[in-house]
């Protein structure tokens, strides 16, 4: 059987893309094995059907912790048979892409005709490689202001990027970005997730909310410029009886559950923390308006399509967006929500005083919502990731 190495630099908890895309490879008869990293905080993982291994670093963030990473990752993939690796995301790529050319290499050397022979030219043999970008990363806000990082991981980019030869993107405007900029053919493989049957919503006793309250929800990672801030802050002058529900862990989660206790707004929010994506959807199920809010701070945000938006839609939860071109183009053509017009807290609050008081729309919202879960799944959405497996797989 044919063996693929896929590697992330997270703890393999949360990350649904990896999981699908794992899944994916194993339908098509590969052997895999998801490689990420252990920290202090991870949780224990549930079984799947394919193989994991988490390595465990002595640096958990900075530099020197993508440095140590990618280190260990090269000799992981170097000393264990593949025939097929994937890379995600740029923190991933230098690893992998090394690995790869040298296991070529070294395969060519190999498996090279005898002196004099002629004939047909042998197989490509050796692993094949695909990245892929699950954002721009260069453009994360993370980044934003700080030159030399970038100055970093643009030199490590412009390095390899060009020299790929099969890449997906999660979205059509991340790939023109990356193709614009290395002039490299890209897939678009978007985050969506499997069409989901009907199935039961978590109990809102759960987190202590009454049934006759609505419940706002938030799923993915509390970091800096999401509007968490502001929509906590919008609590305060919320109309409708309401809870907000935060779901993840992040850089913010700690400061966030502060600000909200010194407002007095500990009643209305919950940080339920790290959700296994086995459970999210149940959770999901509970709300009735789902949001993403992010801040128009970077490039990588104003073209994101987040997890959480196509979760909320296989959910059929309506959504709450900031009035970004990936996210606006699907909610305008599904008509499956609404968008802000500001991160004030006050402005915020009166949006979504409208939304859940506004049971007509909701309904409508909803009625919309079971055409675009039905064309937004991962079942349409892995073709092309099919095929670019199948174009490696006839160069190999």
């Amino acid at each position: 059987m044919h063996v693929v190495l896929v590697s992330v630099t997270n703890d393999l908890t949360t990350d649904q893309r990896v999981d699908r895309t794992c899944q994916t490879l194993q339908k098509t008869g590969y052997d895999v094995l998801l490689i990420g990293r252990y920290r202090r905080n991870s949780q224990k993982l549930a079984p799947r059907s394919y193989k994991m291994h988490r390595m465990r670093l002595l640096f958990d963030k900075g530099p020197l912790f993508y440095a140590e990473y990618n280190i260990t990752l090269f000799f992981y993939l170097l000393f264990h048979h593949s025939d097929l690796l994937v890379s995600n995301d740029l923190d991933t790529l230098a690893a992998n892409y090394l690995a790869n050319r040298i296991k070529r290499r070294i395969s060519r050397i190999f498996h090279s005709p005898p002196a004099g022979k002629t004939g047909k030219e042998p197989a490509q043999l050796g692993s094949g490689h695909i990245h892929d970008c699950h954002e721009y990363f260069r453009g994360v806000p993370e980044l934003v202001g700080r030159k030399f990082v970038i100055g970093v991981w643009k030199w490590i980019e412009d390095a390899i990027f060009p020299r790929l030869r099969y890449v997906i993107a999660v979205n059509q405007s991340i790939a023109d970005l990356y193709s614009k900029e290395y002039h490299v053919e890209i897939g678009v493989v978007r985050n969506v997730p499997f069409r989901k049957s009907p199935s039961a919503a978590m109990k809102r006793s759960r987190f202590n909310i009454r049934e006759d309250q609505k419940v706002i929800l938030y799923q993915g990672a509390v970091n800096v410029d999401r509007g968490l801030e502001e929509v906590v802050g919008a609590m305060k002058f919320l109309v409708t009886d309401a809870v907000l529900i935060i779901a993840g862990i992040g850089d913010i989660f700690e400061s966030l559950k502060k600000f909200t206790d010194e407002s007095g707004l500990a009643a209305k929010v919950r940080f339920p923390g790290q959700v296994p994506f086995q459970e999210l959807h149940s959770m999901t199920l509970m709300a009735d308006i789902g949001i993403s809010i992010e801040k128009d701070v970077s490039v990588n945000y104003h073209y994101c399509l987040p997890n959480k938006f196509l979760d909320y839609i296989q959910a059929g939860i309506p959504v709450l967006v900031s009035p970004f071109p990936e996210m606006k183009a699907i909610v305008d053509f599904y008509q499956i929500g609404d968008y802000i017009g500001s991160h004030e807290p006050e402005s915020l609050a009166l949006k979504i005083d409208s939304m859940l008081n506004n049971s007509e729309k909701l309904d409508t919202y909803k009625q919309n919502l079971i055409q675009a879960a039905d064309d937004l799944c991962w079942e349409n959405e892995e073709k092309t990731l099919l095929l670019t497996v199948e174009r490696v797989t006839n160069d190999h």
